[in-house]
């Protein structure tokens, strides 16, 4: 079996997923492809891959494929491709997404999902991944592509529309969701043997419904302990919790990403909703930093006293081929069409994140009916200038660009259309050839 790595230089990542893999008796006698364009952090991943390969048994083997040149034999015979590539990098693209938005007065947390920042992500990556798509069909067509770039939504709905190769767009947020939450309120001893029904689009899928191992709902008592966090000025997941005071229901993505996906709590002439919900501005570009420089260091280390043991995580990918490849049923929350109106009351066209049934046959999306009319109406104000971005990506129109930011909703609620315009095509500028000539 081959699992090729698309973003191999993502050597923290890499090293859990194939980690995860090579702690799989399924899985750990595959052929592990890396692939990348950066030749050093490739090597830094195969070093430290080839150490735990070594220490796990031996099994398997690591290949390495560096640039786009040698793109298409990484992928050949591929039975899995895990895709977690960056394109543009922090530096320059995403320093791009959050300086110049901010000259024209728009502010962002982390800027990968929504928002201009998680717009201009989208139109740089999807004509990279729709030429990974063209070679895929050619030389591994039954691969099961597993998404972990974001913009998920905008990226997987783009390959599932606009592709023929099988894709599931996979986030962590799920698996944490109501971890979080119960531990957060002081509720751990509900944790053993609760039940939860999850469903909505990525970074916006909603707890619809979470009872304990008796069948109690737990969403009384957790609507009546949130008052007390809201009111801590040192609690930081308070957009959250928020959503469950006006809108009923808890979301899955953290609140300094929430923040930013609606027009509520980042305001120019609100300021002090800043302090009041410890939204942190520029979170993203200050993780990136952290990371980089965290990364270096522990690399340093991990070449002195060696790689440290690894233990097979919550992420999907492993649990998803192993599932496949030995017919064991596996439940995940994906990210998929929603056709045949999976949730009914959003598009088909919509790519939606809900419960998926994993098994020899594939990733077999489970249908979850209708949502809450306000959460259906909340995702729809995100799912809108998702597939408008992803048309501007199809048919290099600037005037859909310029469409899918004026129908943002953090993006709207800011600036005037002019002003929007004016925004959009500076940053194509500064984007230079990371971005398709758009007409």
């Amino acid at each position: 079996m081959k699992i090729t790595f698309m973003g191999a230089g993502s050597t923290v990542f890499a090293r859990n997923v194939i980690g995860d893999c090579m702690c799989t008796p399924a899985l750990r006698d595959s052929t592990f492809a890396l692939y990348d364009i950066d030749g050093e952090r490739l090597k830094e991943s195969q070093t430290i891959l080839e150490a735990m390969r070594v220490a796990k048994g031996g099994y398997g083997r690591i290949e390495c494929y560096l640039g786009v040149e040698n793109r298409r034999e990484a992928l050949r015979g591929a039975d899995f491709v895990i895709n977690a590539i960056q394109v543009g990098l922090y530096d320059p693209c995403t320093i791009i997404d959050f300086e110049i938005p901010k000259k024209f007065g728009l502010r962002q947390t982390i800027g990968d999902t929504l928002g201009i920042g998680g717009i201009m992500r989208a139109l740089r990556t999807i004509p990279v991944m729709d030429d990974f798509a063209r070679d895929m069909a050619e030389v591994c067509p039954d691969a099961l592509f597993l998404n972990y770039t974001n913009p998920m939504a905008m990226l997987t709905g783009y390959m599932l529309r606009y592709t023929p190769i099988r894709t599931v767009g996979l986030c962590h947020s799920v698996q944490v969701c109501s971890q979080t939450l119960l531990t957060e309120l002081g509720m751990e001893d509900r944790l053993e043997g609760r039940r939860e029904l999850i469903a909505g689009i990525n970074h916006m899928g909603w707890l619809l419904d979470i009872r304990d191992k008796n069948g109690v709902d737990l969403y009384p008592e957790i609507k009546s302990r949130i008052g007390e966090k809201l009111a801590d000025p040192e609690f930081k997941d308070k957009v959250r919790l928020d959503y469950i005071r006006h809108f009923g229901y808890y979301c899955t993505e953290s609140s300094e990403h929430n923040a930013e996906y609606n027009p509520f709590y980042i305001k120019s002439k609100y300021p002090e909703l800043i302090e009041r919900y410890n939204i942190p501005l520029d979170e993203y570009p200050r993780r990136c930093i952290r990371q980089i420089e965290g990364w270096k260091k522990e690399y340093a280390e991990l070449l002195e006293t060696g790689v440290k043991e690894h233990e097979r995580s919550r992420e999907y990918a492993s649990h998803i081929m192993e599932a496949i490849v030995t017919n064991t049923p596996y439940e995940i929350g994906g990210n998929v069409l929603n056709t045949g109106r999976l949730i009914t009351n959003l598009p088909e066209e919509a790519c939606v994140e809900v419960p998926c049934l994993v098994n020899g046959h594939g990733v077999q999306p489970c249908r979850v009916g209708a949502l809450p009319v306000q959460l259906a109406a909340m995702n729809m104000t995100n799912i809108n200038p998702q597939l408008i971005t992803i048309e501007a990506a199809r048919t290099r129109k600037r005037d859909h660009i310029y469409q899918a930011a004026m129908l943002e909703p953090r993006t709207a609620s800011e600036l005037d259309i002019d002003t929007i315009k004016k925004m959009v095509d500076a940053l194509i500028e500064a984007h230079g050839d990371y971005l398709p000539q758009y007409i």
